[in-house]
């Protein structure tokens, strides 16, 4: 008996009506799909009848609808994964729910990769107290831990450029959750710099820039605004973080008290990863770190006098519980309450200056701040009391925060094309790196050097702010000119 194998060819024998409709007819033809599923079936008769008669085997059929299934998975990852599904998405919707989401998703991720490292201090005072290491090497922790927050960002940023934001956010958030359920069963110096300062330092910056630079994507005219709102997690979890540690740490012991701060952060990162996503798509080309950048005067300024201030501003962060302590007689349990106060001061400072800066301009607010941390800075010398370390605390902490929250949205600003934004707030951040990295440690080894005095670490601090006012200063004037009714 012969059977006869359906193929495009045979199908092509079909007469022209059976494959097309005319006006009239009250019947329609099957989609090419359903032909295709007609042809499977029919087919496979043949094809089992004509390996009996033959003795022949024939290469095994793969089902079409194996392939739609498997082709559906990948589309479906895709769209999730990936942003290559996006073609036109219009201008920033500059508001409403989905925006919004993206801001409060921005607050999560603040929260959970700088309200941690900001919170150091209260590590840092437990440390020195705990470890047989001085307060300088013991610092190297934390800016372990900033450095590689700031510098892995200048990779990370390029990929939501890419078009892989999520498993970019998954990625990183697996690795910092892992570091901190690992510093929990950490008994050693080097164990905790393994954990606390490499892991959970990589995973933070694996997706911190990437999702900062999502949010500006969302919003142009209340761009600066939006960022300050998902700042204040850094305030927050500035707060957060040591009153937990100051808590528990007596109750529960070290360990413990780390996995809270696990659990914490392993629930809030799981929100961020369920309603986080990019709108733009995938950007065609371009290098990993746009070299071009630091040739335009207004970025090259502004870069390096962030690298200053942040020199001075997490030295000031780390040391101002430890000089609670060593200068003015307080409590570990009292000095942390320093680390809490200079946190959680900045939650105003982080919303109302943006709300300004997109009315007046990022350059035309940053300056005149940055000029008061650093007055604010150089008052650090008069402190001889508690209650004058609590009140140089509080405004250094209101006036940093106002200037820290405004950096992601002045890049922005001075960003030519906004599909090139995550890859120059990387290179920003990466920049600062090297100023988190070294700043902690120099001040701490400029004390040693003075027999413990904090005299030579403050004034340089402070200078290095008032260095930093004038190089961003000379930004605004690269950008502007010297008018000052122009908003930039």
């Amino acid at each position: 008996m012969a059977f006869r194998t359906l193929t495009h060819d045979s199908l092509s024998e079909k007469p022209e009506g059976d494959l097309t409709h005319g006006a009239g007819t009250s019947k329609s033809s099957a989609s090419s799909q359903a032909d295709l599923d007609d042809v499977e079936r029919a087919s496979v008769p043949d094809h089992e009848a004509y390996e009996e008669s033959t003795n022949e085997k024939l290469p095994p059929r793969v089902s079409t609808e194996l392939n739609r299934t498997a082709s559906r998975a990948s589309n479906v990852l895709e769209r999730v994964l990936t942003t290559r599904s996006i073609v036109d998405p219009g201008p920033p919707p500059d508001g409403g729910m989905k925006a919004w989401t993206q801001v409060g998703c921005g607050w999560i991720v603040i929260f959970t990769t700088w309200g941690w490292v900001n919170s150091y201090g209260a590590f840092q005072t437990y440390y020195t107290l705990n470890l047989n290491e001085s307060a300088s090497t013991i610092s190297w922790i934390g800016t372990i831990q900033n450095f590689l927050t700031f510098f892995i960002g200048a990779f990370s940023g390029r990929l939501l450029d890419a078009g892989l934001f999520v498993p970019t956010l998954i990625v990183g958030s697996v690795f910092q959750v892992l570091g901190i359920f690992l510093m929990s069963v950490s008994t050693k110096y080097w164990h905790l710099m393994l954990t606390q300062g490499v892991l959970t330092g990589i995973g933070g910056g694996i997706f911190f820039t990437p999702s900062l630079g999502l949010v500006t994507t969302y919003f142009s005219s209340r761009r600066a605004f939006a960022l300050g709102i998902a700042t204040t997690g850094n305030a927050v979890g500035g707060i957060i973080y040591p009153v937990v540690v100051k808590e528990l740490l007596p109750k529960l012991g070290f360990a413990w008290t780390t996995r809270v701060l696990g659990f914490l952060n392993l629930g809030l990162l799981a929100i961020v990863i369920a309603f986080m996503r990019p709108r733009l798509p995938p950007r065609k080309s371009g290098p990993v770190i746009d070299w071009s950048a630091f040739k335009e005067p207004p970025y090259a300024f502004f870069v390096a006098g962030l690298f200053f201030v942040i020199w001075a501003i997490y030295y000031t962060f780390y040391y101002v519980a430890s000089f609670g302590v060593e200068r003015a007689g307080l409590s570990y349990t009292s000095s942390t309450t320093l680390v809490i106060v200079i946190n959680g001061v900045g939650v105003p400072t982080r919303v109302i200056p943006p709300f300004f800066a997109d009315k007046v301009g990022q350059l035309n607010m940053l300056v005149p701040t940055i000029f008061f941390l650093a007055i604010v800075a150089y008052c650090w010398l008069a402190v001889h009391s508690v209650a004058g370390l609590y009140v140089f605390t509080c405004f250094y902490g209101l006036v940093s925060a106002g200037f820290q929250c405004l950096i992601p949205s002045t890049v922005a600003s001075i960003t030519p094309d906004m599909s090139m934004v995550g890859t120059r707030l990387g290179m920003a951040f990466s920049t600062l790196s090297f100023a988190a990295l070294t700043g902690p440690p120099l001040g701490g080894a400029l004390q040693s050097a003075m027999d413990g005095q904090y005299t030579g670490a403050s004034i340089w601090a402070a200078t290095s702010t008032l260095i930093a006012a004038v190089l961003i200063g000379a930004a605004r004037v690269a950008k502007a000119g010297w008018k000052v009714k122009v908003k930039v």
